[in-house]
């Protein structure tokens, strides 16, 4: 059997293989709530076979969104909506992970098909105006985007109860993991990385200083989250830029995160561009932030999550089998083939007949592939 398809224990969650689908923004949420779109979306993923699917970023309040489209768990009413989706996710024989979110300086923007830049005429005639956006510093993301305001402590104190309290919505909905998200320059990001922090008080300045906004959420999402269900971080391992956060810090801050009960490191990287985007000026290639979780995972001595450019089942099991990462979270290539963890499973060997598949599937596919053999095809 792969690694790949071997199962996890994650605390007392396992995992029925080691394929998470990662969280992928959808943009077409109204008000925060999440709906058919976002079933059918993520619903055909559990079917297909991974082991843990991802929501997409949840705002904890309705400002931390990226966009008017944008899901939240600020409510539970929201916190109903989701729990429909994780009971058929369980169904399906697959874990349900959320991923919760504030955007900072990078909330109000237009959705990617408007614009995936700031807020212009076009977005107000639509009805989708832009609202009060925060920081860690008044710096807007680059030239021509929204000015922030400078978060006050007290504020600060606030959203880390909102990163808790949608925990705690996110446990009542039936949720088996949460993953904070402090990547890809939004706001845990922003107060991270000295491209965006230039405070002077007790959040900004030294290394110390700029983790406390992430340890003290952290601590505060662990501290309602249950003890048995796992706890995740998404982190950008690195900036790309000089003077940015590099994998130094990352491997520190991860080694704080495990002391506050954060279970596994999920690698990504980039978010500080000066174009926007959450790109970082790293050199793209196959499994190009592999690296990353390989180094957290050797020096933090933790559970790390890869991901970016993992296309295929053997290439995943090459970064399982060398001891770089726990789990592989698979995005673009599940939009392009929501069944990828299935197909991976023949492509190794694991299923010839699908065997694996759903039921409902699987008796027709067999026949066809009977039909297929015996035109020899």
């Amino acid at each position: 059997m792969p690694l790949l398809f071997s199962p996890i224990s994650l605390r007392e969650i396992t995992l029925r293989n080691r394929v998470v689908i990662s969280p992928m923004c959808q943009y077409s949420a109204r008000d925060g709530m999440p709906d058919d779109w976002h079933f059918a979306h993520l619903a055909k993923f559990a079917m297909g076979g991974a082991g843990l699917v991802f929501t997409e970023a949840s705002a904890v309040v309705p400002e931390g969104r990226i966009t008017h489209g944008d899901t939240g768990i600020w409510s539970g009413e929201q916190a109903e909506g989701w729990a429909r989706i994780v009971r058929f996710l369980h169904a399906e024989g697959a874990k349900a992970g959320i991923q919760i979110a504030h955007a900072g300086r990078k909330a109000a923007m237009q959705r990617p098909w408007h614009g995936n830049g700031p807020p212009d005429e076009t977005d107000s005639a639509r009805g989708e105006r832009p609202w009060r956006i925060v920081s860690a510093s008044p710096e807007p993301v680059t030239e021509g985007w929204l000015m922030p305001d400078a978060l006050e402590a007290g504020e600060i104190a606030d959203i880390t109860r909102a990163f808790a309290d949608a925990a705690a919505r996110a446990d009542a909905a039936g949720f088996d993991v949460v993953e904070i998200h402090g990547a890809h320059g939004y706001l845990l990001h922003q107060f991270l990385s000295p491209l965006s922090n230039h405070r002077t008080d007790e959040y900004g300045g030294s290394f110390d200083n700029r983790v406390r906004f992430a340890l003290d959420t952290a601590r505060a999402v662990r501290a309602v989250w249950p003890a048995h269900k796992p706890l995740f971080f998404r982190t950008s391992s690195v900036d790309g830029f000089e003077g940015g956060w590099d994998m130094s810090d990352t491997v520190e801050l991860a080694t704080c995160l495990k002391a506050e009960g954060v279970d596994v490191i999920d690698c990504s990287s980039g978010g500080h561009s000066p174009k926007g985007a959450t790109n970082a000026n790293v050199a793209r290639g196959l499994g190009f932030q592999v690296a990353f979780a390989e180094q957290v995972k050797r020096e933090a001595n933790m559970l790390t999550q890869a991901v970016g450019l993992i296309l295929d089942g053997p290439q995943a099991e090459e970064v399982l089998q060398s001891g770089s990462a726990d789990l592989i979270a698979i995005a673009r290539e599940a939009l392009q083939n929501p069944f990828w963890a299935l197909h991976a499973r023949q492509a190794m060997g694991v299923d010839e007949n699908y065997a694996d598949w759903p039921v409902q599937y699987q008796w027709w596919l067999q026949r066809r592939a009977h039909s297929l053999k015996k035109l020899g095809l």
